[in-house]
């Protein structure tokens, strides 16, 4: 057994034992407080799922039964984006947030951020974990924190430009919003972005406009609400994310012919409000080392199979930033007697050419509709470029 494994073994026994005052997991677990082996957590354990956690707190509203303190303990609220259901609320005690801050001071150092630096988040602060955790636990290791919430992206751009800071911490959409509107975001002293809340930052040619766009080196991360900061990227090799182990034991099931499967995860020091086995329906691919390559692949409720093709938001993000031209688009997925079609609406002069270049990697044609310039929405946080309906 590795190092990592008897570490993790320790915390998963550690974690069970805490979950006898759980109601939600006592019910789950039947009387199981610790195992011999992590093979034997993983065929014990039931899965947990997001639909599971939101029918428990409809059911005993607000926070539902997965709370193993008094509510008294609790001090930090947060909630889910929604993204993909119904918003989940979610509390931490004073333990657990102190191990969700942890893990995020341990992305701001292996993005190479030291004390003394300045990182600016330029959106405003609402109840999903978010930049949180990020903007606490860089004043908590002496990093400057410049809050940029309440402004326009003009307003934001000429903070930027007076205090210089050195990391901005956004959403790949955003970060490149940010740089077209500006007349020379690489001058602005920025000298890495953070990016996270949507796939961007592991996707090659997304990168490379965010680093061309800025002159400055681009570093994925990733979490959720529920769960808290669990990767950051590797810098020696950006096409992979790394995995904080000492914190998360992590599971991929179901994995096809390319090893992508679904992450799932066990959180193992937020016992206030734990995760076991939690299917996050992010589809990776891990390493030997249990890096994921290409970071977040997409979402399993996300894929759409057009004619036999599965289309993930991310590879199609990768075909629409490698054409010139395009400034914003939107999917469009229309339900026709149980068969999926899709097609584009963009701004720019290069939709013709993202319509011989979608069918080109995709080997389907993928109508595209050129629409005029600002007709489609803008996003600061996670981008919902994917829509749906029926017909």
């Amino acid at each position: 057994m590795s190092p990592d494994s008897v570490q993790q073994l320790g915390e998963v026994n550690r974690l069970l034992a805490a979950l006898s005052a759980n109601p939600f997991y006592t019910a789950k677990l039947g009387g199981l407080t610790g195992v011999s082996s992590l093979a034997e957590f993983s065929r014990e354990v039931p899965f947990t799922t997001k639909a599971e956690l939101a029918a428990d707190q409809l059911t005993h509203p607000p926070y539902g039964t997965n709370l193993t303190f008094p509510l008294e303990n609790y001090s930090r609220f947060h909630q889910t984006s929604g993204t993909s259901g119904q918003p989940m609320t979610w509390l931490d005690d004073r333990t657990g947030w102190e191990w969700v801050r942890e893990n995020w001071e341990w992305v701001w150092e292996m993005a190479g951020v030291t004390a003394g630096q300045s990182a600016i988040f330029p959106f405003s602060f609402g109840p999903f974990l978010g930049f949180w955790a990020g903007f606490e636990s860089a004043a908590h290791l002496g990093i400057r924190t410049i809050p940029a919430g309440g402004l326009s992206s003009a307003q934001r751009l000429a903070m930027i430009e007076r205090l210089r800071p050195q990391i901005l911490c956004c959403t790949p959409t955003y970060g490149l919003r940010l740089a077209g509107l500006a007349d020379n975001a690489a001058s602005l002293g920025v000298e890495k972005l953070i990016v996270a809340g949507e796939p961007g930052g592991s996707l090659p040619e997304v990168r490379r406009r965010l680093e061309l766009a800025w002159g400055a080196e681009v570093i994925d991360h990733h979490g959720m609400t529920e769960i808290g900061p669990v990767t950051v990227g590797d810098r020696e090799n950006p096409n992979r994310l790394l995995v904080r182990h000492s914190s998360y034991f992590c599971e991929v099931i179901n994995q096809d012919e390319r090893g992508v499967g679904e992450l799932v995860i066990t959180t193992l020091g937020r016992h206030g409000s734990p995760l076991l086995r939690y299917r996050t329906g992010d589809l990776v691919r891990p390493d030997s080392d249990f890096a994921l390559m290409g970071g977040i692949i997409g979402r399993s409720d996300d894929m759409v199979v057009v004619r036999g093709v599965n289309l993930y938001p991310g590879a199609v993000e990768e075909v629409v930033r490698s054409v010139e031209g395009i400034e914003e688009y939107e999917v469009l997925i229309e339900e026709r007697d149980s068969m999926s079609e899709v097609r584009l609406r963009a701004e720019g002069e290069g939709c013709v050419g993202l319509e011989e270049r979608l069918r080109e990697v995709f080997s389907l044609r993928i109508p595209v509709e050129q629409v005029p310039p600002q007709t489609l929405e803008r996003f600061e946080m996670k981008s919902r470029r994917w829509k749906r309906s029926e017909s």
